[in-house]
């Protein structure tokens, strides 16, 4: 006997009292909502500390730019670690990535330098995939693995390929051709002079919604589509169903006549591509070059981000849009806006204690609390944040909200473990 809900049917205990369903699914007013509750703090973040860029469409511009790639690398290790691989090689990809659109992408067009990062990226997956899912190599040291050999392969490659050409060497290729990019004239215009008009909130909103209709790259809108299409298809067709199940227990999902290795297979080549589409964002649209080094860590940001997001697409967003949002602050503004987000830091910190207590989590509620009254004496007594630490501040916001995020995350239960077909007999 089992209780069906909207989302999912949850079994029934032997007691006949059924098993609280799973957490509720963000309904798109949830979104809308915690969109205007965040736009009111940032807009009275404006007018408490003068910091005036906070909302602003370059800055929202910016930030696309600097989400994206996070991203998309998030989402190639959601894929993964869904279907139970751990997937740390997401950095070598992205790597892979970067040359496959500065190769394919000056010798044969734009749109084939996207289809050349995915292409080199799905190899990079093809090995990690060949190495954990046949041969039962450990995860961790096969996604290492893969981060060296890439950094060195993707050098050689472009000394090989680079050197002579115009503009191009050893460590970078000649100038790439541009990706398209949208502007809606009018519109841009209307929301420009709703922004300069100054009304407290409304002109924030509206300098948000310029950034979406002023020189948006189809790159940003390729990405958000796939965080669509990949939301709907691990969480409501029978194929992510199958997919997820062989994270949460293999042995069990090959009971019921799934192919395990299969999907842990395709699952590591689609996570591959997605990896290697970031490196392609990367070179095509962030630099308009291929270089040594242009992917920065971010596959491991991506990772983190990905955690953050407890392992959905929504959450996996907010993470990225988290690191991306506080980077772009410190790359615009420098120490400005980056102290005015210390203010805001010990707010939320001091609210989240407060929820803490009231849900008796005395002792995590005191931690919270604590930090919340640092951030804030820190705001007080500092008028900049000096500029050798701003750089620090994506890292440090992005570890701080993990740790106050680790009490309510969920791994698939099953990741990271080697699966050997034939186990579940």
């Amino acid at each position: 006997m089992s209780t069906t809900t909207n989302a999912t049917t949850t079994p029934t205990p032997a007691g006949g009292r059924a098993a609280k369903p799973s957490r509720h699914r963000l309904r798109p007013s949830y979104l809308l909502l915690g969109f205007a509750g965040l736009v009111l703090l940032l807009s009275l973040l404006e007018l408490v500390t003068g910091a005036g860029d906070l909302t602003s469409a370059g800055t929202v511009g910016a930030t696309f730019i600097a989400v994206t790639p996070i991203m998309l690398a998030g989402l190639g290790g959601l894929w993964a670690e869904r279907a139970g691989i751990v997937n740390i090689g997401l950095e070598g990809m992205m790597i892979l990535g970067t040359y496959g659109a500065g190769y394919f992408g000056y010798h044969y067009g734009a749109w084939a330098g996207i289809l050349g990062a995915l292409l080199l990226g799905a190899i990079g997956g093809l090995i990690h995939a060949t190495a954990t899912v046949i041969f039962g190599v450990d995860h961790i040291i096969s996604g290492v693995a893969i981060n060296i050999i890439a950094l060195g392969a993707v050098q050689y490659l472009a000394s090989l390929t680079f050197e002579g050409l115009e503009g191009g060497g050893s460590t970078q290729s000649p100038p790439l051709p541009d990706i398209p990019s949208i502007t809606i004239g009018p519109l841009s215009d209307l929301l420009g002079s709703v922004v300069d008009t100054d009304w407290f909130f409304v002109s924030q909103v509206a300098g948000i919604l310029q950034a979406l209709v002023t020189n948006l790259s189809v790159y940003v809108l390729l990405a958000l589509l796939l965080l669509v299409v990949s939301s709907y298809v691990l969480f409501r067709t029978p194929f992510g169903l199958r997919l997820r199940s062989c994270g949460e227990s293999p042995s069990a999902a090959e009971s019921l006549g799934v192919a395990v290795l299969r999907y842990k297979f395709v699952a590591v080549l689609i996570s591959g591509g997605m990896a290697g589409l970031a490196g392609g964002f990367l070179a095509l649209v962030a630099s308009s070059t291929y270089r040594d080094g242009q992917t920065g860590g971010r596959g491991y940001i991506g990772l983190a981000a990905m955690i953050f997001g407890n392992w959905r697409p929504g959450g996996l967003l907010m993470g990225s849009g988290l690191f991306g949002y506080t980077e772009t602050l410190g790359l615009r503004q420098g120490g400005t806006s980056v102290h005015a987000l210390l203010l805001l830091l010990a707010v939320l910190a001091v609210v989240a204690a407060v929820w803490q207590f009231r849900r008796g989590q005395s002792t995590f509620g005191i931690g919270v609390l604590v930090a919340g009254l640092l951030l804030g004496a820190l705001y007080f007594s500092i008028d900049e944040v000096p500029g050798d630490f701003t750089s620090m501040t994506p890292y440090v916001i992005t570890l701080l909200v993990l740790a106050f995020a680790a009490q309510r995350l969920r791994a698939p239960a099953a990741v990271g473990q080697t699966y050997r077909k034939g186990s579940a007999g």
